[in-house]
Parts: structure tokens; sequence; C-alpha cells
């Protein structure tokens, strides 16, 4: 199991003063010091965290192994194709959002994404689509050449996050729910690797929920990235990915 740290909240903390600190390249470097397999990070259209110099920076810096998140535009794919990071994982954004609200709709969606992973693997980078745990959904990724789906773990997240008195969520904590999400996530995984396709999963996963996920021998990689950024404001950077590297693999 592989672990990829989303760094994008370093940058939020940096754009909210508009300074050089805290530097997003050192954070990754931090991370990969204490274990983590790779640097996840996303490029939004309103660049609103990550910068276009922090794409070309990390790709210079990032040792292990560099995910770059986006929608499926020609302008992010342009830049995607001269920057040539390891992985790039096609992701939805919608106008105004506080984050990524689901995965990508593949069924509709397909033609368009296609050519984008056409363009993506010509210049010799693998593809991921980020997508719900669907199993028309995953047909529909596999038919895009894409090499990999990265299962959206949203809902379970939401199903298994204790409720808190700051702000009011669609999804109601229920861990029995929460239960079932999982058991579709592994169905969807199953589905997926059975197509020849590699499975990753992310979106809103904690120290107190990520094990169960984990434990789906289908899924080869995590994307976490605001827990471990919200707790590293509390005991640091580097121990904070220590923790969830060894939650991760003390599963299997």
């Amino acid at each position: 199991m592989r672990l990829n740290v989303n760094i994008d909240h370093v940058a939020t903390v940096r754009q909210a003063r508009r300074h050089i600190e805290p530097s997003v390249a050192m954070a990754a470097m931090i991370c990969e010091l204490a274990g983590a397999d790779g640097i996840t990070i996303h490029l939004r259209g309103d660049r609103r965290h990550i910068q276009d110099g922090d794409v070309r920076l990390l790709r210079q810096m990032v040792t292990t192994f560099l995910n770059v998140e986006m929608a499926a535009t020609d302008e992010m794919v342009q830049i995607a194709r001269e920057v040539k990071p390891d992985k790039v994982t096609l992701v939805p954004e919608n106008p105004g959002e506080i984050t990524t609200e689901g995965g990508l709709d593949v069924v509709k969606g397909g033609r368009e994404l296609a050519r984008a992973v056409e363009r993506l693997t010509e210049a010799g980078i693998r593809v991921s689509l980020f997508i719900d745990p669907v199993a028309d959904q995953i047909e529909a990724a596999r038919a895009t050449g894409a090499q990999e789906i990265e299962i959206c773990t949203a809902v379970y997240a939401d199903y298994t996050t204790p409720p808190s008195p700051f702000f009011r969520r669609a999804i109601p904590y229920d861990p029995a729910r929460g239960q079932q999400e999982c058991e579709r996530i592994r169905e969807a995984a199953r589905r997926a690797r059975s197509l020849g396709l590699s499975v990753a999963a992310g979106h809103g996963l904690t120290y107190r929920n990520v094990r169960a996920i984990a434990a789906i021998d289908e899924i080869e990689e995590l994307n976490i990235g605001h827990n471990i950024i919200a707790r590293a404001v509390l005991v640091g950077l580097e121990r904070a990915v220590r923790e969830m590297v060894e939650l991760i693999r003390r599963v299997r």
C-alpha cells in the first residue's frame, strides 16, 4: 500500500498572505523523508492554492512520485505535457466548490476524457480517472484508455466522520452505513482490477477511518491530504505523515 500525501493546503496557508511561506517544496521534502511514497497536488483552474510554478518546481524536486490532479481542459493537459509528472489524475471541478464534490461522470463525458487521456499518454504520463464506486463508471473509465482509477471515498468518509458543532453535513454520521459503503468500494476495486485497471482511493480519509479502506487488497495507493495537514498543524508534518504511514501499513 502506497501513500501519496496531498500538500495543497500548505499552499492554501501560503496563498492566504500571498507570501513565500510555508514552502510547498520544503513540505514535499519532509513528507518524503517521513516515508511518503509520493506527493499529490491539485492544480485548479482558479489557482486557489497550488500555482503553476509549484508544479514545475516540484517536478524538479520530488524524488519519489509526483501525482498532479487537474481538470481535463486543454490548458491543464498542455501544462502536464510540458511538466511531465509521473501521473495525472483527472478530476471534476465545479465553480465555487470548497473541495472536489464527487467523481467524474465518465459515462457522459467519456469522449472528452478519452481525448485528454490520449494526449497525456502520448507524452509518457500515466493517467488515472477519479470516479465514484459505480460499475458503469468503471467500465467507461476503462474505455477511455486510462491505466488507473482512483475511487472517491467521500461518501464513506462522511458516514464515518463524527459530527461536529461547527458545520452541517448532508450525510449524517452512521458507521453502519459507512461499512456498507466500504463494501461498495471493495466491490468496485475488484471490478476495476478484473478489467486490468490499477486502483487508488482517496477523499476525506482520516486517521480514524483509513484502516478499513487500506485493508482492501485491490487498492494499491491512497491519496490523503487535508487530515494529514490538519494534524501537522498540531504535531508537525513529519510526525503526521509517519503516523499515517504506520496506520495504513499495519493493516497488511
